[in-house]
């Protein structure tokens, strides 16, 4: 059967680009792609590259953040460590939600996680000189990477894919024990794959993070969306799962991005448990004035960065908090359309012969939500990722999120209703044209 854009035409454009090898394409380059083709065919894309957020901005939000600026908070100076109402609310909603303790001073306004995990690198890989290395259990967000590559400083990775549970241990085990990691990185729930680690796995990952002196860097930026869970409820139990619960040494990455759909203005805060604030690491207090771990991470690294986050954004992410805290605002309805949309998506590509590379959380099927991951046999993700810019779909390969799995990141935030009967098509044209066996 004929494919619904003429393969010419996205070859071209494919070589126009200089990408050489699919499998390593970017997001900005697929995105590229998909905008040359859809303008020139005339055929709508269906857009699952970005992990944008598909909702509009909470209400909650822009009052606060409009009404801030009508009393006149865009003239002045934020302070480097925080509004202290967003401080506050900060403290308080990770009480709500996560259910640990986390002092105000230690929660500190970012221009979403994104600098916050840019000023974590900074600091960690600076408090130990014998400790320069970056550990990542991946898959995850590709741009971290780059931000060490911009950084200078080395990282080393592996895919958690072969690893969970009692195997997770002894794998990152054999990393730490090498003595130069400073810091371990992962997101949970996980972009891209949507695993969720288990209070066992955290606990595991905190007890060596103790043993071996490195930071957690726990990115939460898809807050309680694990959907199998009612994480709903402000300071009543089942809490959002954290390595917190494990070690001293750990950083919450809490963004309004996705949780709040605020990812325009660049708002999240940095949690840094209260021991890890307040503790005195030899370098940093050589080259920064005596100062403890978390001052350095603020006035320093903070400073340096940006001067501070947006003062009025500021105030627009302590009203939300706090109306989630205060059980008025339930962020986690909003984001459950997510969840929806992701097991409408994962029926339509499985039956038309694609299948979930993460499919299992320890047993269990993996949560629906914002991520999710296909694979189509015979196929590297490579190949998949080009096979489908001939139907009208465009998706990342796994590879470039540092996974060693073949296949493709589908982001749901921006599939539409009225799509899901097109993709059922093509994806039969597909099937039909890729027979399996």
């Amino acid at each position: 059967m004929q494919t619904p854009i003429d393969k010419k035409l996205v070859d071209d454009a494919i070589s126009d680009l200089g990408i050489q090898d699919f499998e390593k394409a970017t997001i900005r380059e697929v995105k590229s792609v998909a905008a040359y083709a859809e303008k020139k065919s005339g055929v709508e894309f269906i857009k699952l590259e970005m992990g944008i957020p598909g909702l509009p901005a909470s209400q909650i939000g822009v009052d606060a953040q409009i009404a801030a600026l009508k009393n006149g908070i865009a003239h002045s100076y934020p302070d480097i460590q925080g509004a202290p109402a967003l401080k506050n609310e900060a403290s308080r909603f990770v009480k709500a939600f996560i259910g640990v303790d986390v002092s105000p001073e230690g929660c500190i306004p970012v221009c979403g996680s994104m600098q916050g995990t840019f000023a974590a690198f900074l600091t960690c890989s600076q408090a130990d000189k014998r400790k320069d290395t970056i550990l990542f259990i991946d898959p995850g967000f590709p741009v971290q990477k780059m931000q060490l590559q911009v950084l200078g400083v080395k990282y080393e990775t592996f895919d958690v894919y072969d690893f969970r549970g009692d195997k997770l241990g002894q794998k990152l085990e054999s990393y730490l024990r090498k003595g130069n990691v400073c810091a371990i990185v992962y997101s949970n729930p996980n972009n891209p794959s949507w695993i969720c680690f288990n209070e066992d796995e955290l606990e595991t990952i905190g007890g060596l993070a103790t043993k071996y002196d490195a930071v957690v860097i726990e990115d939460l930026a898809y807050f309680a969306m694990d959907f199998r869970k009612d994480l709903s409820t402000p300071f009543v139990p089942p809490y959002q799962a954290t390595v917190a619960r494990y070690t001293d040494n750990y950083m919450l990455m809490i963004s309004g991005s996705k949780a709040f759909s605020y990812a325009g203005e660049r708002i999240g805060v940095a949690c840094i448990g209260d021991k890890l604030f307040h503790r005195h690491y030899e370098n940093l207090a050589e080259r920064y004035e005596g100062l403890p771990f978390g001052l350095v991470y603020s006035t320093r690294m903070l400073y340096a960065l940006s001067s501070g986050t947006s003062h009025s954004a500021q105030f627009a992410m302590a009203a939300m908090l706090k109306a989630a805290s205060d059980g008025t605002y339930d962020f986690r309805k909003e984001t459950s359309v997510y969840g929806a949309r992701a097991h409408k998506l994962k029926e339509i590509f499985c039956r038309h012969g694609f299948y979930i590379v993460y499919d299992k959380d320890l047993g269990e099927n993996i949560a629906d939500g914002f991520y999710f991951t296909i694979g189509y046999p015979g196929m590297t993700g490579g190949e998949l990722a080009h096979e489908l810019m001939y139907y009208g779909v465009s998706a990342i390969c796994l590879s470039t999120t540092g996974s060693c799995q073949n296949g493709l990141r589908v982001c749901t935030s921006f599939i539409e209703d009225r799509q899901l009967d097109e993709l059922d098509r093509r994806m039969a044209v597909f099937n039909a044209n890729n027979p399996i066996g």
